[in-house]
């Protein structure tokens, strides 16, 4: 590696693969560019984790994606457009409330119907929603500086009800997080954005609609969606990192930990390696740290101690993803939907469960069902003592009273993945943390972050934010010419 670099690339997750995807595409015959993807791991895709047995084909980490028109576009470059396949956006969403799964509303006519919400529930809703909202107060949000939480918007605008049976569930599941502690403008940003512009949620949807740009002319060659559809690929999620590691051929290397960075007089940065061939050090105009917060802030504690400790301040809770088989005479009548959630004070510790083999063909032999729980999160830190067979327990005798016959057998397990530190949190101050990490990043030229701790952990968020981190790098290294 005696030529300097023009971009490092650390980590081979989905936000280092698309961002040096849209560099490759971007560099030109006449102006290549040389890049270098280093993972510490020895397989690309960070969280994404497909794996199969016996017939069985599951994930552990993510399940699917929202087909944002990013990443609909970097599964097609990379080839994967005939591997695409998308649930039915009909199938039904549901909570389990006080004993029974009810279907989430999606629509006024079924918010009028639901069972899940009482009669004043609903009123209380709908006048939120037109503006009918007292305004943010008290001596709590006093102590908070001004700043929300998830909890105390949506109790302000719709309602405990809303609160409780809807919200709450969802924070569970996007973030596996505490509405009491996530700050409604870090983890709901549009919607309180919304609510600010129109001095309501109904006025503030309309007063956006209208302001947002016209639509792109539309690409014939990317498969048109629509809205409410999850997404994945007939060979799981692992397909779309694959796809792009083999595009990237030798410019990417796996099982390289990287120990040490540091800059030049030169404008560049020096980063060490440990890898299988001994130590190793690369020169770059440009480095994009893609790791999570703690490894960050550990990377750039010598170099910009403030930026560090904005990072160490981000937490991540430990979820455990449980992936149990069962046949389908054990399984209570035909499970058609997408899976259920468990707002908390339910009995049920397990945070919700995804019908696996549902939604996507193929996932599970005939006469199985696959069920995907998740169990822990940021309000239940215990689940990280507990070994995989309790925990396993714990998630069987949850499905026992949810979705499964009475004498239902032990399941099938295939799988217990324990993520220690799971999803990054976007508690009280996370805008301000961000803020600090902008300002001293000032001091790094050349150095950018790029992962999901920064505007949206969903994977159409992180290929959003690869590309557009791709588009600064090119110009930083225009402007070094």
């Amino acid at each position: 590696m005696t030529n300097v670099l023009d971009t490092l690339i650390v980590g081979a997750g989905i936000s280092g693969l698309s961002l040096a995807h849209a560099l490759h595409r971007q560099a030109t015959s006449a102006s290549p560019l040389k890049i270098l993807v280093t993972e510490g791991q020895g397989r690309v895709g960070g969280n994404i984790t497909t794996s199969t047995a016996g017939g069985f084909l599951w994930e552990e980490g993510p399940n699917s994606f929202s087909p944002t028109a990013e990443l609909m576009k970097l599964a097609v470059d990379v080839g994967l457009k005939q591997e695409l396949i998308f649930a039915d956006r009909k199938l039904p969403r549901y909570v389990y409330w006080q004993g029974k799964l009810q279907p989430v509303p999606m629509t006024p006519p079924a918010m009028i119907q639901s069972k899940l919400l009482s009669f004043p529930g609903k009123l209380r809703a709908l006048f939120g929603a037109l503006g009918f909202v007292g305004p943010a107060m008290g001596d709590r949000l006093s102590q908070q500086g001004g700043e929300e939480t998830v909890s105390q918007f949506f109790r302000r605008h719709l309602g405990t009800e809303v609160m409780q049976r809807l919200v709450e569930p969802f924070v569970s599941g996007v973030y596996a997080g505490d509405p009491q502690q996530l700050s409604a403008a870090a983890a709901f940003g549009r919607v309180t954005k919304m609510a600010d512009a129109g001095g309501g949620l109904v006025a503030g949807a309309l007063l956006s609609a209208k302001k947002r740009p016209q639509k792109m002319p539309v690409d014939a060659n990317i498969p048109q969606t629509k809205p409410g559809e999850l997404g994945s690929f007939k060979q799981g999620l692992k397909a779309l990192p694959e796809a792009i590691a083999s595009e990237l051929a030798d410019r990417l290397k796996l099982n390289w930990h990287l120990t040490r960075l540091q800059p030049t007089e030169n404008k560049t940065y020096i980063a060490e390696f440990s890898t299988p061939d001994g130590q190793k050090q690369v020169e770059a105009r440009t480095v994009v740290l893609t790791t999570p917060a703690y490894v960050t802030a550990e990377l750039l504690e010598p170099l910009q101690p403030e930026v560090s400790s904005a990072l160490q301040a981000l937490t991540y809770p430990t979820v455990a993803s449980v992936v149990l088989a069962y046949p389908l005479s054990d399984v209570k009548g035909k499970l058609e939907g997408f899976g259920n959630l468990i707002p908390r004070g339910q009995g049920i510790r397990t945070l919700g469960t995804i019908w696996t083999s549902s939604l996507f063909p193929d996932r599970a032999p005939a006469g199985w069902q696959t069920l995907t729980s998740y169990i822990g999160g940021a309000t239940d830190s215990e689940i990280g003592n507990l070994d995989p067979e309790q925990i396993v327990r714990e998630v069987h005798r949850d499905l026992s009273r949810i979705l499964l016959k009475p004498d239902a057998a032990q399941p099938k397990v295939l799988t217990v993945h324990l993520w220690k530190r799971a999803i990054p949190q976007y508690n009280l101050g996370h805008l301000q943390r961000l803020q600090q990490i902008e300002k001293g990043l000032e001091s790094l030229p050349g150095m950018y972050l790029c992962s999901n701790y920064l505007g949206g952990v969903a994977l159409g968020d992180c290929v959003r934010r690869g590309f557009e981190r791709a588009i600064e790098v090119s110009e930083y290294l225009q402007n070094q010419q």
